[in-house]
């Protein structure tokens, strides 16, 4: 009985001393040749992060490529408050606001739920905007980009 609970010690011992050389190996390796697009870079270095991209100040709406493709927001939206008490975007593109903002108002299909029934508000699940809106910047693609808009659109 002794022999065999010294062996399990000793058994266990090896296992946990061979898992922490392991685990320290494993930082010292490289990355596996993985690139990304921010290129070949070690997992434990740290880079700097990108410059915010500019966004242009308020300007004409932006066409759409496809169908049922959200509409690009041509503004800064950095800094408005979208979470449950209180929706920053409203304030320009409710039914109530937008003609004295000259905002573009936002859609009937705001206001209706899952099921197709119309709100007299907007829907909850088309209340949080940067959802499915995104903010339009002046930045380069970062891949090649050969989409062509439907001939529809065009």
């Amino acid at each position: 009985m002794k022999k065999c609970l010294t062996g399990m010690m000793a058994l266990g011992l090896f296992v946990l001393s061979t898992s922490v050389w392991s685990a320290g190996e494993v930082m010292q390796t490289d990355n596996g040749g993985v690139t990304s697009l921010r290129g070949y870079q070690q997992i434990s270095e740290v880079n700097e992060s990108e410059a915010m991209k500019r966004v242009p100040r308020d300007h004409s709406t932006v066409d759409r490529n496809y169908v049922q493709q959200p509409p690009v927001i041509p503004h800064t939206t950095r800094g408005y408050q979208v979470n449950l008490n209180a929706n920053k975007c409203l304030s320009c593109h409710s039914f109530k606001n937008a003609g004295a903002m000259g905002a573009t108002k936002i859609s009937v299909t705001h206001f209706e739920t899952r099921e197709g029934t119309t709100l007299s508000d907007v829907s909850p699940r088309r209340y949080f905007c940067l959802q499915c809106h995104v903010t339009q910047a002046d930045a380069k693609p970062l891949v090649g980009n050969t989409f062509r808009p439907v001939d529809s659109l065009q």
